[in-house]
């Protein structure tokens, strides 16, 4: 999962990208208001924690921003703020939960996976298509009654194609959702095509289905049939 943290307390900002990062998820940072539209305007998160009381502005102003320009993306409003107001105010103009400083880094990422199995997930742990099973607690993947031996990374990936079924994933997106934001700069990304072509001999091996197809030029799509051949060897071709 990827995250942008906008928060101008540093010391907290850091910790909870400390926390966050071990956890496994990527985590972006900013401190202000004009930062965090430059980000929102070049890349795309799953999660987003935003604080109202930044030095240049409400944070409530990024919302109409966020809910237009990021519509699938889960905003958890953090704040110092304990008005009744305030959390009526976030919770109307879009965010998805909201919790007061202080709090328990534990709380913050439980809070966050509800957020996202609620929105993303239809409220589940477990993402099932067909043979797969993905199983978000324990980071498991299922090929039938076989276990994948996957990494975090290969987990993500086929998570971010379920997720994301019959949408067309650039490698660029692919990049900055499982690496972060910094691969925008990267001059390819083959890295992306080596991940893809793992997971898929390793969706083979287990017996099940490969759903996913590259759309040539573009990046990969998880579909709801088998790919041909065709596509089969322009994938190995690039």
């Amino acid at each position: 999962m990827k995250v942008l943290i906008i928060e101008d307390h540093q010391e907290l900002a850091r910790n909870i990208h400390d926390f966050l990062a071990k956890e496994g998820y990527i985590c972006e940072l900013s401190g202000n208001l004009e930062t965090a539209r430059e980000k929102l305007g070049l890349f795309q998160y799953d999660c987003i924690l935003l604080d109202i009381g930044l030095p240049d502005g409400n944070g409530i102003h990024l919302l109409d921003l966020i809910r237009t320009e990021h519509k699938q993306s889960n905003v958890l409003i953090i704040s110092a703020r304990n008005a009744l107001d305030d959390k009526i105010v976030g919770l109307d103009n879009g965010a998805d939960d909201y919790l007061t400083k202080p709090f328990h880094l534990a709380e913050l990422h439980a809070r966050i996976r509800a957020v996202y199995r609620r929105k993303n997930l239809g409220g589940t742990h477990i993402v099932e298509f067909n043979e797969i099973n993905l199983n978000t607690d324990t980071f498991e993947a299922r090929i039938g009654n076989t276990t994948l031996d996957t990494t975090r990374k290969e987990f993500d990936l086929l998570l971010y194609f379920l997720v994301n079924k019959n949408r067309v994933l650039s490698r660029q997106s692919i990049a900055a959702h499982l690496w972060g934001d910094y691969t925008d700069n990267l001059a390819n990304f083959d890295f992306v095509y080596q991940h893809v072509k793992n997971l898929r001999r390793k969706i083979a091996n287990a017996g099940g289905t490969d759903y996913i197809s590259t759309v040539y030029g573009l990046g990969y799509k998880f579909t709801m049939h088998k790919h041909t051949a065709e596509t089969k060897n322009l994938d190995e071709a690039h």
